[in-house]
C-alpha cells in the first residue's frame, strides 16, 4: 500500500483541516455518546483536530501518530490554544498505549491507511470491556466549481487520474464513502455496529487557505515538493479572485461497540 508522508505539509495540514463541523460532536451526544470524563485514544491524530475537539468537551484526550513532524504541530498548538493534551509518537498496531485502559478510540481520516487487522486488535488490547469504536471520515464534494476545477488540475499529474487513497483504492463496494469490507472485518473483530449515518456541511475558503488545503490532501502529498508547487501555482492562475469558496463537505460517521 502506498504510504503517504503527512510529515513533509504537516505545517499546511495545521492551517487548513479546522473543518470539523460543530454538527459531528452533537450528532454523537444525540446518539448517547457522553465524552464528559471518558478516556479517549485518538489514533491517527494528526495534527490533533479531532483531539482538541472532543477535548473541549471534557474527554480525557490521548493522541497517537506515526509522524513526528505533525505531532510537532499538535504540541504547538496545544501552546497556542491552551490545551494540555498528551501526543505520543505510535501506530495503529503498536500505539504504546495501556492495555484496558480507555472507554473510546477515535479514528478520523486515517482508516484506510492502517493495517486494519492488527489495528484492530490493538484496538481491543488498549479499549476497556464494552468500549466504543467511533471511526470517521470528512472530504470535500464535488459539486462546486472551485472543487472540479481544482480536480482537473491534480488529475494531470497522475495517470489514469485520480483514484481513492489508501485501501480504499482496492474495494469494489462503498457505502457512505466506506468501504464494504469494512463492516464484515468489524464484526468479525468482535464490534457491533450501533450507528453509520451522514452528515452534510459546508466550509468557507480564501484562495489562499484553499491551496493549503490542496496540498495537504494525500493526491498532492505524496508528490515531491518542486511539483507540488508548481500544480498549486497554477491552480492560483486559474481559480476565481471572487472569496469565499463555499465548498460542500461531508463527513461519514460509524459508532461501533466491542462486544463482551
Amino acid at each position: 500500500m502506498d504510504i503517504i508522508n503527512y510529515g513533509q505539509v504537516a505545517n499546511s495540514y495545521a492551517r487548513s483541516r479546522e473543518d470539523i463541523p460543530v454538527s459531528l460532536i452533537d450528532s454523537l451526544y444525540i446518539r448517547g455518546i457522553f465524552l464528559d470524563g471518558k478516556k479517549v485514544a485518538d489514533i491517527g491524530c494528526g495534527t490533533g483536530v479531532l483531539t482538541r475537539k472532543l477535548a473541549i468537551r471534557k474527554a480525557e484526550m490521548v493522541g497517537v501518530d506515526l509522524s513526528t513532524e505533525m505531532l510537532e504541530e499538535a504540541k504547538t498548538l496545544n501552546r497556542l490554544k491552551n490545551f494540555q493534551i498528551p501526543y505520543y509518537v505510535g501506530t495503529s498496531e503498536n500505539t504504546g498505549l495501556a492495555a484496558n485502559h480507555y472507554d473510546m478510540v477515535t479514528v478520523m481520516r486515517a482508516w484506510h491507511w492502517f493495517d486494519r487487522e492488527k489495528t484492530l486488535e490493538e484496538i481491543k488490547r488498549i479499549l476497556k470491556a464494552q468500549g466504543t469504536l467511533i471511526v470517521i471520515d470528512s472530504g470535500f464534494l464535488k459539486d462546486s466549481d472551485v472543487v472540479n476545477k481544482t480536480i482537473g488540475v491534480v488529475s494531470n499529474l497522475f495517470e489514469g487520474g485520480l483514484n481513492p487513497s489508501g485501501t480504499k483504492a482496492k474495494s469494489k463496494q462503498m457505502i457512505n464513502d466506506f468501504p464494504v469490507e469494512w463492516f464484515e472485518e468489524w464484526s468479525n473483530s468482535g464490534f457491533e455496529l450501533r450507528d453509520f449515518y451522514k452528515l452534510n456541511y459546508s466550509v468557507s475558503f480564501t484562495k489562499e487557505t484553499w491551496l493549503e488545503r490542496i496540498e495537504s490532501v494525500s493526491w498532492l502529498a505524496r508528490l515531491d515538493s518542486e511539483t507540488r508547487k508548481n500544480a498549486l501555482n497554477t491552480l492560483a492562475e486559474i481559480l476565481t479572485d471572487q472569496e469565499p469558496y463555499a465548498i460542500p463537505h461531508e463527513c461519514n460517521v460509524c459508532i461501533l461497540k466491542l462486544r463482551e
